[in-house]
C-alpha cells in the first residue's frame, strides 16, 4: 500500500498538526531520545535534500548505501523500532524545543511548496538521484515513525 504522499498540502497540513501536539515534555513510547532530540533528529533528512550543510559522500560510500541500505529507507514498510541510524542524525545535546519545532515546521512547508517536480530526480547525498515517490517516502516515513514514537 503506497504511503501518504508528502507533497499533498492535506497530508503535509495533517503532519504539522500532529508536530504541533508535541510539548517538550512528551514522552517517547520507545527509544533515547527526549522531544527536542527528535526534533532536531527529523530535521537532519531536510538539512541533507535542501542545504548544503552535509558534504557528499565518496563513490564507494554512497554505492555501498545504495546497494544495502536505500531500499529500507525509501520502501513503504515503516521502520523497526530501536533500529539503527546515521551518525549524522544522532542528537546527543538537547537543542531548543521550540527553535528545532519551527525548524521541522519549516521544512515541511518549504517541501510543500517546491513540490514533487523540484524533488524529481534530485541528487541524494547519500543515495543519488531519487525519485519524487522516494523523496516522499523518506520524508513522510521517518517523520511518521517518530511522531507516532511520541505518541501523535
Amino acid at each position: 500500500m503506497p504511503l501518504p504522499n508528502i507533497f499533498d498540502n492535506n497530508i503535509s497540513t495533517t503532519l504539522i498538526q500532529r508536530i504541533h501536539q508535541l510539548t517538550d515534555a512528551t514522552v517517547p513510547q520507545w527509544g533515547k531520545m527526549n522531544a527536542s532530540q527528535m526534533l532536531a533528529h527529523c530535521c537532519v533528512a531536510y538539512d541533507m535534500a535542501l542545504t548544503d550543510k552535509y558534504p557528499k559522500l565518496g563513490f564507494l560510500q554512497r554505492k555501498l548505501l545504495t546497494w544495502f541500505v536505500k531500499d529500507g529507507v525509501v520502501n513503504e514498510k515503516p521502520y523497526p523500532r530501536n533500529s539503527r541510524t546515521a551518525p549524522e542524525f544522532i542528537i546527543k545535546d538537547t537543542p531548543d524545543f521550540i527553535e528545532q519545532k519551527a525548524k521541522l515546521i519549516a521544512y515541511l512547508e518549504q517541501t510543500q511548496k517546491l513540490g514533487a517536480s523540484h524533488f524529481e530526480g534530485k541528487e541524494s547525498r547519500s543515495f543519488g538521484p531519487m525519485t519524487s515517490i522516494e523523496w516522499s517516502n523518506l520524508f513522510y516515513k521517518h517523520l511518521d515513525h517518530h511522531l507516532t514514537q511520541f505518541g501523535v
